[in-house]
């Protein structure tokens, strides 16, 4: 009996589901914070990521030409950098703050590739939301936090160019285990540095690859589940839903409240996010059309 194919609701069920695990990973990593620190955790993310990985997709490190191994060597950089920075942000500013200042990454490459006046409003709209973000004032949010919090954003953008790449040149899952690989080589001695003694400990080390498992493998099986139902504009919008999801776990699971001027500068980065893909996917409509 042949299974019925999986329709367009359960595609989206599928990006909302991943978009739960990785934040319910997220929390669980800031639970482990004052144990491992925030380079240990991602220590732990990307060496169990990278493990689970290698385990699926076995990757052959032969025969790949130069260019290959610049691409996959500068992705496995921007993988251990952004999930750094992401974390270090973590450590001084709530979830749902920390998630709506990385997506400005994603965002502001999205207007870039527009070339649309209306993509630069939405742009406008999404530096009002930030400013709200900042409810009574920047003094109220970690100055060092926030930058943390933009370089991870921009790491995110550098995330999408360098896995284009990766994917012209590796097939599968290749390019990403042999980069996640990378990663970890990379954050191995500041995780060891950091978390110290706490490595050691079995419940820290299960702990740590269950952070991997809900922030990476699942949710990245569920999208790419998705993406074979959707359209890439549609998973991009629903993806855009990502600092609603991150402000629900902080508040559900962290116990961070943030104040409804906060709450409206995620809703205005989200509606912006959203925007800012729409204009996209019409340009990209409009330079497919025949000239004449």
């Amino acid at each position: 009996m042949t299974r019925a194919p999986l329709g367009r609701p359960g595609a989206v069920a599928l990006v909302v589901g991943g978009l739960a695990c990785q934040e319910l990973g997220a929390s669980l990593a800031v639970l482990l914070f004052p144990s491992t620190g925030p380079l240990g955790m991602v220590m732990l993310r990307l060496v169990f990521s990278a493990i689970l990985l290698f385990a699926i997709a076995r990757p052959s490190l032969r025969g790949r030409s130069s260019g290959a191994w610049r691409s996959v060597v500068a992705f496995g950089l921007v993988l251990a950098l952004m999930n750094g920075f992401f974390y270090l942000a973590l450590e001084r500013l709530p979830l749902g703050v920390t998630v709506t200042i990385e997506v400005l990454g994603p965002l502001a490459l999205s207007v870039i590739v527009a070339r649309r006046l209306s993509a630069w409003l939405w742009a406008v709209v999404a530096l009002a939301g930030v400013v709200l973000l900042a409810g009574g004032g920047w003094d109220d949010l970690d100055l060092l936090g926030v930058l943390f919090a933009l370089a991870a954003a921009a790491c995110w953008a550098g995330y999408i160019l360098s896995s284009a790449r990766v994917g012209r040149e590796f097939s599968q899952l290749d390019g990403l285990a042999i980069a996640m690989g990378i990663g970890a080589a990379v954050a191995l001695p500041f995780g060891i540095a950091d978390a110290g003694a706490a490595l050691l400990n079995p419940v820290t080390l299960g702990l740590g690859a269950a952070v991997a498992v809900l922030s990476s493998a699942i949710p990245y099986a569920l999208e790419l589940t998705a993406l074979r139902r959707l359209p890439a504009s549609g998973f991009a919008i629903l993806m855009s839903l990502a600092p609603a999801a991150a402000t629900l776990a902080g508040w559900i699971l962290l116990g961070q409240m943030l104040t409804p001027i906060e709450l409206a500068g995620i809703a205005l980065v989200i509606i912006a996010s959203i925007g800012a893909v729409r204009a996209s996917g019409r340009a990209a409509d409009a330079a497919a059309q025949p000239v004449g």
